[in-house]
């Protein structure tokens, strides 16, 4: 169980981003409808995962706070904006999101369009202008925060890890091309590991190994729905969701510590820390979709199987799938043990993830 002071350090955290990101809203000069779709999303609570684990990961590494609210502001805004989008009727069709109906049920298609569209790009105006409390991040840094939140958000990331999920709900197939070394990741039950995952993307979130299998190309390698093995499904959902959820996250602990001025191992084992509790996220929100409360989830459960989704209790079971965000919990803690008593909180959040019910 996670401690009452941890609790209220997470408390604290929020706090600080839901100030920062009101203080952005204000400075805008948008008109009145834009203004009020875009705080509709954006100031509607939740998690507030990644703008914590900006500061958090600048927290471990001995950095300024102030130096880290632009970036944190700014990754709650890339993945608002990704909320408003999946949840519009081309995508998954939702109603609800956080306890009240989506943003294109009240504001329309349109106007929900629009809004996420404003929050990708204020995002990156955020980090760009710098306005932190006492910020003294330099050019170079600030380039780099720009490069490493593009790349995670982007077509090598969660955008288009959103494509390959759509992919695989729609009918097609992803299929990855998976090297010897690669193949040799993988443990007995078809996971891949995140020491492996972690070397992949060291120097770049690049998962153009990953490709859709239109129907042509499905009859050209003789693979279907029928012949493929439970490894091979289970390495095609890692993948989707290392790029869908955890390429933001991962990005999350490496934005922290670049406003830290990190080392690259300290970099590294945060890298792999966010590796491992993202794909953790998503086997608890797979799971949470299956026996969460509609009053704690802020939505209705089910809807993955309503859509058709590959997800991990679909293919690994519920026991199989709850070991494994265990287990990816268990090796998120080692990743930063290496900052001693310092990874307190961090280790405290892996094991929140693994615990939440919404």
């Amino acid at each position: 169980m996670t401690s009452s002071a941890f609790n209220a350090h997470l408390s604290e955290l929020r706090t600080v981003v839901e100030a920062a990101l009101s203080q952005e809203l204000a400075r805008t000069n948008w008109p009145v409808s834009l203004k009020e779709a875009v705080e509709y999303s954006l100031m509607a609570g939740g998690k507030r995962l990644r703008p914590v684990l900006v500061l958090l990961a600048n927290e471990v590494c001995g950095g300024i706070p102030g130096n880290a609210i632009a970036a944190a502001c700014a990754i709650e805004m890339v993945h608002t904006y990704s909320l408003i989008h999946d949840d519009l009727p081309s995508m998954d069709d939702d109603d609800f999101r956080r306890g009240r109906p989506t943003s294109h049920k009240v504001f329309g298609e349109a106007l929900a369009v629009l809004a996420g569209d404003c929050l990708l790009t204020l995002a990156f105006e955020t980090v760009a202008s710098n306005r932190g409390l006492d910020s003294q991040l330099g050019g170079s840094q600030i380039a780099e925060l720009i490069q490493i939140l593009s790349r995670a958000a982007g077509g090598s990331g969660m955008v288009g890890g959103q494509v390959l999920d759509l992919e695989a709900e729609r009918g097609s197939l992803v299929r990855s091309e998976i090297d010897g070394r690669n193949a040799k990741s993988l443990d007995k039950k078809g996971w891949k590991s995140s020491a492996a995952a972690v070397e992949k993307s060291d120097n770049s979130a690049d998962f153009s190994t990953v490709q859709a299998i239109t129907p042509q190309r499905i009859s050209e390698s003789g693979q279907n729905e029928s012949n493929r093995s439970p490894e091979t499904r289970v390495e095609e959902l890692s993948r989707i969701h290392t790029m869908k959820t955890g390429a933001l996250i991962a990005a999350a602990l490496e934005l922290g510590a670049v406003t830290a001025q990190a080392d690259l191992e300290q970099r590294k084992r945060l890298r792999q820390y966010g590796h491992c509790i993202g794909l953790a996220f998503q086997i608890t929100d797979d799971l949470l979709d299956i026996t969460g409360d509609q009053i704690r989830l802020g939505k209705k459960p089910g809807r993955d199987a309503d859509l058709g989704k590959l997800t991990y209790p679909g293919v690994m079971g519920i026991e199989n799938s709850r070991e494994k965000s265990e287990q990816l919990v268990q090796e998120a803690c080692e990743a930063v043990a290496v900052f001693g008593d310092r990874s307190k909180w961090l280790k405290e959040l892996a094991q929140f993830i693994l615990e939440r019910d919404h």
